[in-house]
């Protein structure tokens, strides 16, 4: 497929783009009918499987690309049905999410287990941020230790099945162009 930047550019790289935008929406949308309050007793938890989208493309083709993605999946998954509260929730945590990853990914000996737990740790932080300014409370910060430490399993959960995607593409020869 794109093994390199000079075959990946242009209407093929907005294509994939797109591609993955749709696949990260359907992610998204998919995991409202996973049941883990069985497992997790807490609303609102979620396993994050968009964010396996996210990994790709920051890993593959960097922050810029990721970014855009990203900000494009929260948006239209505000226009189908988040609203404007639900985009101002998944963009507070999603974009201090990739901003942890990005920076995370720079430290040699973190491996993407470690960067997908800081980036599920730093998404809900960004919603209990969005979470107070809304509802002008500093309490609702109190369900913050729950919710980082079902990060922990999430995070690693979705680094686990990106870790696999990636030595698969990796073998297929699909390169990464960071």
């Amino acid at each position: 497929m794109f093994r390199d930047k000079e075959s990946f550019s242009g209407p093929r790289q907005i294509a994939a783009g797109a591609m993955l935008t749709a696949l990260a929406l359907a992610l998204s949308y998919t995991e409202r009918f996973i049941p883990l309050q069985l497992l997790i007793p807490l609303p609102g938890v979620k396993l994050g499987l968009a964010n396996l989208i996210t990994l790709f493309a920051l890993y593959f083709w960097g922050a810029g690309q990721a970014l855009g993605i990203l900000v494009l999946r929260c948006f239209l998954g505000a226009v189908f049905g988040g609203g404007i509260t639900g985009l101002l929730f998944s963009l507070t945590g999603g974009l201090l999410a990739l901003g942890v990853m990005t920076l995370a990914r720079r430290i040699r000996w973190l491996s993407i287990y470690g960067v997908s737990i800081l980036g599920a740790a730093a998404h809900n932080i960004g919603q209990i941020a969005a979470a107070v300014l809304l509802m002008h409370s500093v309490y609702v910060a109190a369900y913050l230790p729950w919710l980082l430490l079902v990060s922990l399993l999430t995070g690693s959960l979705m680094a686990f099945c990106a870790a696999g995607c990636f030595r698969g593409l990796l073998s297929a020869g699909f390169r990464p162009t960071t």
